[in-house]
C-alpha cells in the first residue's frame, strides 16, 4: 500500500510538472498560419532583429584549370616529303618569324612535284597558243568553231592542272619564281615565335608519316582552360575578373579575360571548358601548369543577409520577418550564393523590412 501510494504521489507531481512546463512553452510561443508571436520577454530579449538593405555584392567561384598554347601561335614542324636533312637554319631557344626557313632536306618526292609544276605550266601555255591560233583561223575564215571550242576545252583541262601543280607548291610555301629542279625542299615557319623544341639531325632520313621534328610557339599569350561544373554555368555569362594561381608559383597571381566558352557539355565530368586568355610576356606561364582560376562576377546591388538568418523546412528556405510586438511572420525566400558567413537572397524580401538574424533557432519548433 504504501509503495503503490508513493508510485501514485510521484505521478501526479510529474504530471503537474510537465503540464506546466507545456503550459509556459504555449504561453511564450502562440502560433496562427505562419505568424507567430511570442509572450515572453526574456526570450524577446535574446532575439536580435536587423533591418534589409542591399549591399555591393561580387559573386565568384574557384575551379581547376591548365595552361594551353594558343593553337593559332603553336606549330609542329615535320617533313612533307620523304628524305634526308641536309641543313638545319635554328637552334633551340630561336626567335623565328613567319616564313623563316627552319631545315632544307633533299627529297624525290619534291623533285617530281616540281617536275610536275613545269610540265603543267608547259601544257598550259601550249593549249593556250593552240586556243588563239583557232581563233583566228575562225577569224579569217580558214577555221570551223567545233576546232574552237575543242581547243577551249583542252585549254581549261591543262588550266586546272597547273592550278593543282602550283597550289601544291604553295602549300610548302615554295616561290615558283625561284624554283629550281633538283634542289632541295627548304621548309619555313607558318608563323612567328620560338623555337621551343628541335630534334633536328642532319644526315637523317625521314618518312612521309615521321614524327614532327621541331616545334614552334608564340607564347606571349596563353590559354588556361578552365572547367566550369554545370550548376555554375548561368554564373559565367556576364563576369568580368578571371584571376588564375599556378600550382608552380601560389604566390603569384595572373589576370586573364574570358576568350570562349564551349558550348559542349562533356558529360563525363558535367563541366563546359571556358578558355581564358592571358598575357604571359614573361614566359612564367608554361603550357601543362595546373592551377586555380578564380571567375568574379561584375559587382551588382544585393539583398545580403546572415546566414544564421536562414531557416530551412522541408519544401524551402524561410526568414522571420518582424511585425512589432512580438509578432513574426515565416517568409519563405530565394537564396542565391554566399560569401562570409552571409547569403544572397534572390527573392522574397524588399529593403526596409526588419528580419530575426540572431535567435531564429528558437521558433524551429514553434507548432
Amino acid at each position: 500500500m504504501k509503495l503503490n501510494s508513493l508510485l501514485c504521489l510521484v505521478g501526479i507531481v510529474a504530471f503537474s510538472c510537465t503540464g506546466n512546463s507545456q503550459d509556459s512553452a504555449s504561453q511564450d510561443l502562440l502560433v496562427q498560419g505562419d505568424t507567430i508571436s511570442v509572450s515572453s520577454s526574456s526570450l524577446l530579449q535574446k532575439i536580435k532583429e536587423s533591418e534589409v538593405k542591399k549591399q555591393p555584392f561580387q559573386q565568384s567561384f574557384t575551379t581547376s584549370g591548365v595552361v594551353k598554347a594558343i593553337p593559332t601561335g603553336y606549330a609542329e614542324i615535320a617533313s612533307p616529303f620523304a628524305g634526308r636533312i641536309v641543313k638545319s637554319f635554328v637552334r633551340l631557344g630561336q626567335k623565328v618569324s613567319k616564313g623563316s626557313p627552319i631545315l632544307e632536306i633533299s627529297s624525290p618526292d619534291f623533285f617530281e612535284t616540281g617536275k610536275n609544276y613545269y610540265q603543267a605550266k608547259q601544257e598550259m601555255q601550249l593549249a593556250l597558243k593552240s586556243l588563239k591560233r583557232e581563233k583566228d583561223l575562225l577569224a579569217n575564215k580558214v577555221g570551223v568553231q567545233k576546232e574552237v571550242e575543242e581547243a577551249e576545252v583542252n585549254y581549261e583541262l591543262k588550266k586546272k592542272d597547273y592550278e593543282n601543280a602550283l597550289a601544291a607548291l604553295k602549300v610548302f610555301q615554295v616561290n615558283p619564281s625561284n624554283l629550281v629542279l633538283g634542289q632541295p625542299l627548304i621548309v619555313r615557319s607558318p608563323i612567328n615565335g620560338e623555337v621551343v623544341s628541335n630534334k633536328i639531325i642532319i644526315g637523317q632520313y625521314l618518312k612521309e608519316d615521321a614524327e614532327p621534328i621541331a616545334i614552334i610557339a608564340d607564347l606571349n599569350k596563353v590559354w588556361v582552360a578552365a572547367n566550369v561544373k554545370e550548376k555554375d554555368i548561368p554564373l559565367i555569362r556576364s563576369l568580368k575578373n578571371v584571376e588564375v594561381s599556378l600550382v608552380a608559383m601560389p604566390e603569384r597571381t595572373f589576370t586573364g579575360t574570358i576568350y570562349h566558352i564551349n558550348d559542349m557539355l562533356d558529360e563525363e565530368t558535367r563541366a563546359v571548358e571556358v578558355l581564358i586568355e592571358c598575357d604571359n610576356k614573361d614566359r612564367l606561364m608554361k603550357p601543362a601548369m595546373y592551377g586555380t582560376v578564380k571567375l568574379t562576377d561584375a559587382a551588382t546591388e544585393a539583398i545580403l543577409i546572415p546566414t544564421s538568418a536562414v531557416l530551412q523546412n522541408e519544401e524551402s528556405n524561410y526568414v522571420l520577418v518582424s511585425l512589432g510586438n512580438g509578432k513574426f511572420l515565416k517568409r519563405a525566400i530565394q537564396v542565391g550564393g554566399s560569401v562570409k558567413e552571409q547569403t544572397v537572397v534572390l527573392s522574397g524580401l524588399e529593403p526596409g523590412e526588419k528580419i530575426v538574424t540572431v535567435g531564429a533557432f528558437y521558433f524551429i519548433d514553434a507548432r
